[in-house]
């Protein structure tokens, strides 16, 4: 057996419910589209009508998934496999035979696998059976609609001086990134600001005593330290040695008076108006430095970053994965703070295939401003998480999600509790 190579596999999808008198032959189909989690999933070539039947090429659809999918020249058979153990998933086609194996039993398809022009197709509405995938068909719009199974993901949440009212999901959690420190405008770190601050006590419920609890519930505590170069502060922190040692210094020693496992940094802004490179070099530098003193202090260390495709060109994706443990791209505000609509997927696509440029997908955790999205649009975003196979997703903010919101997150992701 060897890896699937310049081979493309496609799908088909049974289209029954389809009116009218359907074709005996194969014709093109191009005008079919397909969603994958209500976002359009290219292919590599014209879908085709075969006696009724739908076909699409499929590679795309196997990687989306994470479908493992190998070819036996000599036995003209495909396996695809999904998960391991028990739980596993395996399928064996073989070319112009419409009898399919599935861990070993035998399983009638209604169209026989098929080469055409060196493109493999097999059905999809098999294909989404086996594998938990939910499809649809509109016949108005031509659009055949793919929902991806729930995945297990690393989830990362953002926990504001507001969120306690979402306490109870923290367990659900990778990890907890806590919002209560910043860089004030003098370029000081401190955990006393107007927003980013140490909350008081309540009673028995204490700040420790929520760092504790997320950490018995094997949640990772992250202190996020927050600044924004609204007046130059974060230029002036970065670019200026003696501010850089003395952040740094206090952000590792906050972090080891309550006990987190690691260091969030949120830093905004850089590149909008300054030398873009001088900017992205200095920024580098600080979170070597940073890197440096975590690494010593048993700290990890995450990036919330903005997107490639945003104004601010302070951020060198390529060097900062290197660094860092995990970069969160906050692929959002595309049409301003208080817009409050979800944001244009087109461009969270833009940013996540950016990113990978520079950066491997298993450092990376797409960001969901929970501020803009729905329960719909929420789906989608994290569909693309799946497609790309990223390490994961982060919730901004606790607080803030809904009840629709929370179950339709759930719905999708396997959290890990």
């Amino acid at each position: 057996m060897k890896k699937l190579g310049t081979l493309i596999l496609g799908v088909s999808l049974f289209a029954a419910t389809l009116s009218g008198a359907y074709p005996t032959r194969a014709e093109a189909a191009s005008s079919v589209q397909i969603l994958l989690d209500g976002y359009p999933l290219s292919f590599s070539g014209e879908p085709l009508v075969v006696k009724g039947t739908t076909m699409v090429p499929f590679r795309s659809i196997s990687e989306a998934l994470g479908i493992e999918v190998t070819w036996n020249q000599a036995q003209k058979t495909i396996t695809a496999i999904k998960g391991a153990g028990d739980n596993s998933v395996q399928v064996v086609l073989t070319l112009n035979n419409q009898e399919a194996i599935v861990n070993n039993s035998s399983v009638k398809l209604a169209v026989a696998p098929i080469s055409q022009n060196g493109t493999t197709l097999i059905p999809l509405s098999f294909f989404s059976q086996q594998f938990g995938a939910k499809v649809g068909w509109n016949q108005a719009s031509r659009t055949v609609s793919i929902i991806s199974p729930p995945k297990k993901m690393y989830t990362l949440g953002f926990y504001a001086i507001s969120s306690f009212s979402d306490i109870n999901t923290v367990p659900d959690f990778s990890a907890i990134s806590y919002g209560w420190s910043r860089i004030d405008e003098n370029g000081k770190f401190t955990t006393k600001g107007n927003v980013f601050q140490i909350p008081s006590a309540a009673g028995d419920i204490t700040p420790e005593v929520l760092i504790n609890d997320a950490a018995q519930a094997d949640t990772i505590p992250y202190l996020m330290v927050y600044s924004s170069d609204v007046k130059g502060e974060l230029t002036k922190i970065i670019e200026d040695q003696t501010y850089r040692e003395q952040a740094i210094a206090d952000m590792v020693q906050a972090a080891a008076d309550y006990n987190f496992q690691g260091i969030m940094l949120d830093f905004e802004g850089l590149g909008l108006t300054t030398d873009k490179e001088l900017t992205r070099s200095s920024f580098n530098a600080f979170v070597k430095q940073l890197a440096t003193a975590t690494k010593a202090a048993n700290l990890k260390l995450s990036l919330a970053l903005h997107p490639l495709n945003s104004s601010y060109k302070g951020y060198d994706y390529k060097t900062l994965g290197q660094l860092a443990d995990e970069l969160v791209i906050m692929a959002y505000n595309y049409e301003g703070g208080s817009s409050k609509k979800p944001e244009p997927v087109d461009k969270v696509n833009e940013a996540v295939t950016l990113a990978l440029k520079e950066t491997d997908k298993s450092k990376l955790i797409l960001g969901l401003n929970m501020d803009n999205e729905d329960e719909n649009s929420v789906n989608t975003l994290i569909g693309l998480a799946k497609r790309y196979d990223l390490k994961g997703i982060a919730i901004w903010r606790l607080g803030i999600v809904n009840k629709n919101e929370w179950n339709s997150i759930y719905n999708t992701v396997e959290f890990k509790s």
